[in-house]
């Protein structure tokens, strides 16, 4: 069986491998160090937790999606829609947390 990567496989690897060094110390880190406190969260303070999580989530969605963005409008209407696809899709597969809201932004 013979995959096809899309036309847009490469780039999109390359701006996520970006945003990963960029926001390691950054975003990145501060989604994760929040998961793990709503984890570990008493049931007392897990609602407020959950809310500082979501933040975070939403925060790192939004530089992704603004990411997406600056490249589509670069392309034609056709090619913006399909490079959208696939950076969600790609999205999806690196942060699954990111990438349940990708779609929406």
């Amino acid at each position: 069986m013979i995959f096809r990567r899309g036309r847009f496989a490469d780039v999109i690897a390359r701006q996520l491998d970006v945003f990963a060094e960029d926001e390691a110390h950054g975003l990145l880190e501060e989604v994760r160090e929040a998961k793990a406190k709503y984890d570990h969260a008493d049931r007392d303070e897990a609602e407020e937790v959950y809310g500082d999580y979501v933040d975070v989530v939403e925060a790192a969605t939004e530089a992704l999606a603004d990411m997406r963005w600056r490249y589509m409008a670069t392309l034609d209407e056709a090619s913006g829609e399909e490079y959208e696809a696939a950076f969600n899709r790609a999205v999806q597969n690196r942060w699954p947390p990111l990438g349940l809201e990708i779609d929406n932004r």
